[in-house]
């Protein structure tokens, strides 16, 4: 039964030490799509000026802030 309890315990306890990391994770995740939106627009903007090579390298590292 006390190891039950100690269980328990420990439990309420770690799970709320965790939630406590949520906001950090929403922190990263909006950095990666500032970041992203800005490379989407060089990279679109260097494609109507036709330098579609630099477009294409612009959208794959703003792809790849996604895979990391």
């Amino acid at each position: 039964m006390k190891k039950f309890i100690f269980a328990t315990i420990f439990t309420i306890f770690t799970t709320s030490v965790f939630a406590g990391s949520c906001p950090m994770m929403a922190q990263q995740l909006d950095d990666k799509i500032e970041q992203a939106q800005q490379l989407r627009d060089e990279a679109f903007s260097a494609h109507e000026n036709g330098d579609h090579t630099k477009s294409e390298e612009l959208f794959n590292q703003a792809l790849a802030l996604f895979n990391s």
